[in-house]
């Protein structure tokens, strides 16, 4: 049994439809990355997966249960963790006040992870302990919020563009930390628009287009296929 099953989902915003009768599958400690060309409606997965965007037909379950309908607040306590593209840090808490706010206690088939943990992996958060997260620049702030997700536990963290506008040293950072995730058996989707850190995390490449998936397969298989590339990512 998949851990994620999205069969036919369509949602959108407004009139405007940008899933359209999508469709795919996680399996348990699976890592997946979502390319595709903006607008591709690889965000709106992602926030339609949460709860955060309403589906208007289809279904969504996870380890064998109905998400369709659920919060977001729900769906986390399911086990699913979400890193947004705009980090949404609380900039009026403390880095340390943000990850305790994270915290759920484990379930069952989850890694536990802890503060000290996080601390570990982030080594630049643990000086900024106690500054508040409004003070922090992009780099940290999204090294705050991958940490907070993980102190959720999940078992399933969806991950948006964690490495846009960062500094090489800390896109460094960020890909170990997500390598490591990967090690410890939590599943992982990936929407990352940088090729070279998709293909080194992920063990399966989607394509988007047209509010579907239009390409399944491996790296090295995608890798091989330059033709791929050319028709669902490159701007002609």
């Amino acid at each position: 049994m998949n851990l994620l099953d999205v069969k036919e989902i369509c949602a959108g915003y407004g009139k405007s439809r940008v899933l359209d009768g999508l469709s795919l599958e996680v399996g348990e400690g699976e890592a997946v990355s979502i390319l595709g060309r903006n607008g591709s409606g690889r965000s709106t997965l992602l926030k339609t997966i949460m709860g955060a965007l309403p589906s208007s037909s289809g279904s969504i379950s996870f380890d064998g249960g109905a998400l369709s309908g659920c919060r977001p607040f729900d769906v986390v306590r399911k086990g699913i963790a979400y890193v947004p593209e705009e980090r949404l840090a609380f900039k009026n808490l403390t880095v340390e006040e943000n990850l305790v706010l994270g915290q759920q206690p484990a379930r069952p088939g989850s890694t536990r992870w802890t503060i000290a943990q996080m601390y570990d992996y982030f080594p630049r958060l643990r000086e900024r302990r106690n500054t508040l997260a409004g003070y922090l620049s992009g780099g940290e702030q999204q090294m705050l919020t991958i940490a907070r997700s993980l102190l959720t536990n999940p078992r399933l963290i969806l991950i948006d563009e964690p490495t846009e506008g960062l500094a090489p040293q800390i896109v460094e950072v960020v890909m170990k930390v997500i390598l490591d995730i990967r090690r410890h058996g939590v599943a992982v989707i990936l929407v990352e628009q940088k090729l070279t850190i998709a293909l080194k995390i992920v063990q399966r490449v989607l394509i988007m287009a047209h509010g579907a998936i239009v390409y399944n397969g491996t790296p090295e298989a995608f890798s091989a296929d330059s033709s791929i590339r050319h028709k669902w990512l490159e701007v002609s």
